[in-house]
């Protein structure tokens, strides 16, 4: 394997690892701050215990988050020199909102909100952790615009005098057709995670036997995670509906390579949901289809053309190989096809996965019930994971799909490899912080696993903040 492959799969591995962590920290910070606004409003005292419990398991998340981030900045530098200089004027932009504003206002609410316990007003506390996560919108926003640069390049121009591009109109990457969709189709995914992860955590507690007189609260944050994965569950369909429309437009090779469809279809193009044959998709032996579903899903119609993987071959040649230019004729314009296949119906398979075991836990936790089986244990287990593991497999799919292109039709993935890297460099940094990625992961587990057994902690009144004899006496941490 040369420094390109390598220099890929780093980032593959350190992209998918640190995406583990993003939309656990979207969905719970959304989940702790309406407890903690909940109890500010009806002083309930299961609410604060709620909001204390499930803040405990954010904050571990965030900081596992905020550590596996940072080196995403530097790959850009290490393994991708050619490309940061290529777009950098564009892609430093919202990357550098993202640090400057969005990140900031996380880490400086939330840590207002762990040690403002007594310290602050009880509205403005609790408005802390709203702030927290409109940061993590924010940071999703601006990083989502990067990416959609990436995907379908708008506001900018090439200069020939530097050979790098130049950005023109900064709020046409910001408001990029791609980025609109693509931002509520990961937010509600995000809220997706959040919600089982609740739901678990909560139906985990509450058939235990040592229970007691915690089962009405752990009942009502079952119900609540199983009603948040539901109805985000809707609003990933919807969006996701949308997006595969914009991105047919855009990018027809992705929906092509999603269906490992070869030869363009005139219309009522089927969908497979499993296929038998060659590994390419070329020649096909058995498969389960739903007819027109493709043609629907790429254009609105059940008997819309979507285009096939041979005749784009041919257009994307004529257009981006006889141009001259170094930085697109060489590439191939074909995806990994089995691995864009597969990784478009994980990611749909797990999601909807999840939104069944959220509709059937509302079913087996009505009135006074409470679901005994065994096997429940495990469906626990896999609950938080399957819509956590659809969002990386939807990852997968939108960058594997991209290829061979880093910004489509401009600029190759094999044009932005950083020259003077050499092979042993990538293989070197790659294996430190895979066994780096890998001991955090034995703590994140661990840390998590311990204060989820725990529990809600016993009702505490909060002291209030004009109680405190001496004004200046230093924060408390919460925890």
């Amino acid at each position: 394997m040369d420094n390109l492959d390598l220099a890929r799969w780093q980032f593959a591995i350190t992209t998918v690892y640190h995406f583990l962590f993003v939309p656990v920290t979207i969905g719970l910070s959304a989940v702790v701050a309406w407890y903690h606004s909940a109890w500010v409003r009806r002083r309930r005292p299961d609410d604060l215990r709620l909001a204390k419990f499930f803040g405990k398991l954010f904050t571990i998340n965030f900081a596992l988050g905020l550590v596996t981030g940072l080196v995403q900045e530097f790959q850009f530098g290490m393994n991708w020199s050619s490309y940061s200089r290529f777009v950098g004027d564009i892609f430093g932009a919202p990357l550098a909102l993202e640090a400057l504003l969005a990140f900031f206002l996380e880490s400086t609410f939330l840590g207002l909100w762990i040690f403002g316990w007594g310290r602050l007003p009880e509205r403005l506390h609790a408005a802390c952790m709203w702030i927290v996560h409109v940061g993590t919108l924010l940071s999703a926003y601006f990083i989502l615009a990067a990416n959609s640069f990436m995907q379908n390049p708008v506001g900018w121009r090439f200069n020939p005098d530097t050979g790098r591009a130049e950005l023109t109109d900064f709020m046409a990457v910001l408001t990029n057709k791609v980025q609109l969709v693509t931002f509520p189709h990961i937010v509600t995914a995000a809220y997706m995670v959040g919600g089982a992860t609740v739901m678990a955590v909560a139906l985990w507690h509450l058939r235990r036997r040592d229970v007691g007189a915690d089962a009405p609260m752990y009942r009502r944050s079952t119900r609540l995670g199983a009603i948040v994965t539901l109805v985000a569950a809707m609003g990933v369909g919807l969006t996701g509906d949308i997006q595969g429309k914009i991105m047919t437009d855009v990018q027809p090779m992705k929906m092509a390579a999603a269906e490992a469809l070869y030869e363009t279809s005139d219309g009522h193009a089927p969908f497979s949901l499993l296929t038998i044959g060659s590994l390419n998709g070329q020649e096909e032996k058995f498969a389960i289809t739903v007819p027109s579903l493709l043609s629907f899903l790429a254009t609105g119609h059940f008997d819309g053309t979507v285009q096939g993987i041979n005749d784009l071959k041919k257009e994307y040649a004529q257009k981006y190989g006889e141009a001259g230019n170094p930085m697109t004729r060489d590439a191939t314009y074909t995806p990994n096809i089995p691995l864009a296949y597969w990784s478009f119906r994980l990611m749909i398979g797990v999601g909807m996965s999840a939104a069944l075991i959220a509709l059937v836990v509302l079913w087996v936790t009505r009135g006074d019930r409470i679901p005994r089986a065994r096997w429940w244990h495990w469906v626990l287990m896999a609950t938080p994971l399957l819509p956590l593991f659809g969002n990386s497999f939807g990852w997968i799919f939108t960058e594997i799909g991209r290829q061979p292109w880093l910004v489509f039709g401009v600029y190759t993935t094999q044009s932005g490899v950083s020259p003077s890297v050499s092979a042993g460099d990538v293989v070197t940094s790659m294996v430190v912080y895979t066994l780096l990625y890998g001991a955090l992961a034995v703590i994140e587990v661990k840390l998590f696993l311990k204060y989820v057994r725990a529990g809600a902690q016993p009702f505490e009144e909060p002291p209030k903040p004009d109680h405190h004899d001496d004004e200046d006496a230093e924060l408390a941490f919460a925890y």
